[in-house]
């Protein structure tokens, strides 16, 4: 089987034009409220919220994609797919969003709603592990990029807790949800500063 790479230009750039449809689809899903004044407004403040959470999701996702992209130097095939694997789940989050304003924010449509947040930040686990392989084997993984893994742990398992907690606490857990969005807008926050990290990787056990 053959080992084609190529530049990861192309891949970024593929990926800002699918991420740049996403937003521009979600966007559509704002209607002006048919009651006038401060009623109107105040009703659909949920859908801003709801919005506002999704907006910034797929934002500081495309924000830590070129982050993380910028990492390595070529892309192979398993990069590829598992990135064209992490575009497909976020282009699903229109529809979820779409699902969870319809159902006025009922708690199986939060669940559902945080459910394709967890399988969007898996595919993008699964970006972010095929990247450090590629690094591994070019001796180029650092400390840090470790760090970033476990920390993506960590908001996964925050996710987890939001879903079960939608049942019961909806509006809780998308707060939840928004805190997990908040710690990534800077990728490397609250992580360990960069320092090759081959030594480390390979002392264990």
């Amino acid at each position: 089987m053959s080992h084609h790479v190529s530049s990861p230009a192309r891949l970024e750039a593929f990926s800002d034009g699918v991420i740049a449809v996403i937003i521009t689809i979600m966007v559509l899903e704002l209607k002006v409220p048919h009651q006038d004044g401060i009623a109107g407004l105040y009703a659909v403040l949920p859908i801003f919220g709801v919005y506002a959470i999704s907006f910034a999701f797929t934002g500081i996702y495309w924000i830590n994609h070129h982050h993380l992209v910028h990492r390595t130097e070529e892309a192979d095939e398993l990069i590829l797919y598992a990135n064209l694997f992490f575009l497909f789940c976020l282009s699903l989050l229109p529809f979820f969003t779409s699902y969870v304003l319809e159902k006025k924010l009922d708690s199986f449509s939060v669940a559902l709603y945080i459910g394709s947040m967890i399988i969007t930040g898996f595919s993008f686990l699964l970006l972010r592990l095929s990247i450090a392989r590629r690094l591994r084997s070019a001796g180029k993984l650092e400390a840090q990029d470790t760090s970033v893994q476990h920390k993506h742990w960590y908001s996964l398992f925050v996710y987890v807790v939001s879903l079960f907690l939608a049942f019961a606490h909806p509006q809780v857990a998308l707060g939840l949800c928004a805190l997990v969005t908040v710690i990534w807008i800077t990728p490397t926050t609250g992580v360990k500063p960069r320092e090759p990290a081959d030594n480390i990787h390979f002392d264990r056990g």
